[in-house]
């Protein structure tokens, strides 16, 4: 199966790495074939680009419909998993990492 749904209390739903600082509640990871095609497509568009200051992980949020976003971490080694959410939740989320002291923004791109 390409995806794996979640739901809060499910021992195996899906987790963000320990390095993102943040959680979602519902989170879905996507294979890593899917997520690749889900973020080139057109109608996806980046919201944010993010690098961990003290350790070799990136992160980048894309909006891929009204209401669905997609998360993609690239790891130290260089894999990226992918991982999607509902917007309101990341939305929700996105202070925890604009205020997390070993992340910068390496873009200017917001698309609201």
């Amino acid at each position: 199966m390409a995806a794996h749904s979640a739901r809060p209390g499910d021992e195996d739903s899906a987790t963000l790495p320990d390095a993102v600082p943040f959680e979602l509640p519902i989170l879905t990871r996507l294979s890593w074939e899917l997520g690749a095609r889900v973020v080139a497509d057109d109608e996806a568009t980046v919201h944010s680009r993010w690098d961990c200051t003290n350790r070799p992980w990136t992160l980048s949020l894309f909006h891929v419909t009204d209401h669905t976003d997609l998360v993609r971490v690239r790891t130290p080694v260089g894999r990226e998993r992918f991982y999607g959410a509902t917007r309101s939740e990341l939305d929700d989320a996105l202070g925890t990492l604009v205020e997390a002291p070993d992340w910068e923004r390496v873009d200017d791109t917001v698309r609201y």
